[in-house]
């Protein structure tokens, strides 16, 4: 009976530590969210703005023939940038956006396509390995606080890819989106090469208006790299929020789970406890009978 109270104290102090680590997490991914929000939100006006200014060229020019709004006909590779974290503790974060970047080179290959993964996050990079996986491009060590630059280096590298004759044809990101603080989805997008639609809807703002010196071809080489940054950015910034928010539930979820285990090996403790006080009193009971029928004997 003392080994079992020794063996749950043990167990009891080992979960106390643990829910303490799970909690200091929580604590920590809750304090980073809010920052990751104010750096996405910060973001969103230059990459409307940037869309619109893509969106104002291409539509005040009569033809549009450039080699990032060109789709080939017959596409033979294409580059699948996945963005995962660089830490765990996350909970599914990770296993979601990799079974959808599966999901996506299946529907590629079927299409005739091979998929090329660039990953983002330590993660995805150690996944990849593991498996000898080749990839075209890895980054990582940025995931929780990524910085322009970061978007900046993936975005040349795809992009050098792209305008490559024997490089690929098309880019899909495989990312997760921040809806909410419990909500983040796993969103698939193909962002190059751009499509080019025709409506006769009005905007809710109008384009602007440009005036091409020299060309139009030659503002758009200065336009769509930038474009492509600012939606691998919005990417960027939009993963790190979701990751803090996902680690924070999944660390929350942690701490309740060692807290109903503490409870649990409490009471079981109380119990095996009270069963060795009911033993003890049981024994000195029985001990005082026998002296009292040796002494009655005696007599």
């Amino acid at each position: 009976m003392g080994a079992q109270l020794r063996l749950l104290r043990r167990r009891i102090k080992s979960v106390k530590s643990t829910a303490k680590i799970t909690r200091a997490q929580e604590l920590i991914a809750s304090s980073r969210i809010v920052k990751a929000q104010q750096r996405m939100q910060a973001a969103e006006p230059y990459e409307r703005e940037i869309t619109r200014a893509v969106s104002g060229v291409v539509s005040n020019t009569a033809s549009v023939d450039h080699p990032l709004t060109t789709a080939k006909e017959q596409p033979r590779r294409a580059a699948v940038l996945i963005v995962t974290s660089d830490r765990g503790f996350a909970g599914g974060f990770n296993a979601n956006i990799l079974r959808e970047a599966e999901a996506l080179g299946g529907l590629l290959r079927g299409k005739g396509i091979e998929p090329v993964p660039y990953v983002v996050g330590r993660k995805g990079i150690a996944w990849h390995s593991f498996r000898g996986r080749e990839m075209g491009g890895q980054w990582g060590g940025f995931s929780d606080n990524p910085s322009y630059g970061n978007a900046k280096e993936i975005a040349g590298a795809l992009i050098a890819a792209f305008s490559d004759e024997d490089g690929i044809d098309e880019i899909h990101v495989v990312s997760t989106e921040f809806i909410s603080m419990l909500t983040q989805e796993v969103a698939v997008k193909r962002i190059l090469p751009l499509e080019v639609v025709e409506t006769t809807e009005k905007p809710e703002t109008p384009l602007p208006y440009f005036e091409f010196e020299p060309t139009a071809a030659d503002v758009l080489d200065s336009l769509l790299p930038r474009y492509v940054e600012s939606r691998i950015f919005a990417t960027l910034l939009q993963s790190a929020a979701s990751e803090h928010a996902a680690r924070r539930r999944a660390m929350k979820s942690a701490t309740d789970n060692a807290n109903e285990l503490i409870r649990v090996f409490t009471m079981q403790m109380n119990q095996a406890r009270q069963a060795e006080i009911t033993q003890e009193i049981s024994e000195i009971v029985g001990g005082a009978n026998a002296l009292a029928d040796a002494a009655a004997g005696k007599e």
